[in-house]
């Protein structure tokens, strides 16, 4: 398993940090396939609990969603997500009729696939496209990568007190400590580093960004595995061999992508 995920993460990770490197459209690109992977697998984890969300509608609104962030930016966005919400309900309205009768509780599903992936999910553009979005979105999310890399293993070698046994009885605060100081001192550690490149980044404003990851950027985790756990489903889905699926790759990114954007037009900019 360990040999599994070190061979997908050596593959994927320069993916990644490439895509975020080149930005444009290449960017928008690689994150819609995340999203919309991810959309796919959200639907078919409700479905295994006996809901029937509009998967299809779904996929297509998160896509949507994610393309008219990057070309019109976050007012149209809002514009589009309005018309796949009133798409859905034109969808399982006309489910009831045809004898569907939790079609109202499948309608709050797709709402909620669409809002949690793809309005949230486009905040990964709005934060490339800030002023010096490259070496901010890199210092939000590899600075997680490093928490919860410290997290995993002082959790699994000391981690005694649970935080959400229900939800991830495998976290401790042992291991969550331990990722909160992994991620401030990585975001430190890049954002002194990008300011060879980049003379407006601020280490100081890297190691409060890495902090904020590292204290909230894991509720995103607790919650994909709270879908997961009341449907019983172990992994969001299996493309990446001892990694899971596209929602499990990105339950905590996209907390980053929200959380940073805000972090760094909120307070970064005006105070660094």
């Amino acid at each position: 398993m360990l040999r599994e995920r070190l061979i997908v993460a050596i593959i994927l990770i320069p993916i990644g940090i490439g895509s975020v490197a080149a930005g444009g459209w290449y960017f928008t690109l690689f994150i819609t396939v995340l999203l919309c992977g991810a959309a796919w697998e959200f639907g078919q984890i409700f479905q295994t609990g006996d809901h029937q969300p509009a998967t299809i509608l779904m996929v297509l609104g998160v896509g949507g969603l994610i393309i008219v962030r990057k070309l019109f930016g976050m007012e149209a966005c809002a514009a589009v997500l309005a018309g796949f919400v009133m798409a859905a309900m034109v969808w399982h309205t006309i489910a009831y009729e045809k004898g569907r009768e939790s079609a109202a509780t499948d309608f709050a599903v797709t709402t909620g696939g669409l809002v949690y992936l793809g309005w949230l999910g486009g905040y990964f553009i709005s934060l490339r496209e800030l002023p010096g979005g490259l070496w901010w979105l890199l210092v939000m999310v590899l600075s997680i990568v490093i928490g919860d890399s410290l997290a995993f293993g002082v959790g699994r070698r000391w981690g005694k007190h649970k935080m959400m046994p229900r939800v991830s009885p495998n976290k401790s605060w042992e291991g969550w400590i331990a990722g909160v100081l992994g991620a401030a001192l990585g975001g430190w550690l890049l954002a002194a580093l990008w300011q060879l490149v980049y003379p407006e980044m601020n280490p100081i404003a890297g190691l409060v960004g890495g902090f904020v990851m590292g204290v909230l950027a894991p509720l995103g985790d607790f919650g994909e595995s709270m879908l997961k756990r009341q449907f019983g489903v172990k992994d969001s889905g299996r493309i990446f061999r001892g990694h899971g699926g596209f929602l499990d790759r990105i339950d905590s990114w996209l907390w980053a992508a929200v959380i940073g954007y805000y972090l760094v037009t909120w307070l970064i900019f005006p105070i660094f």
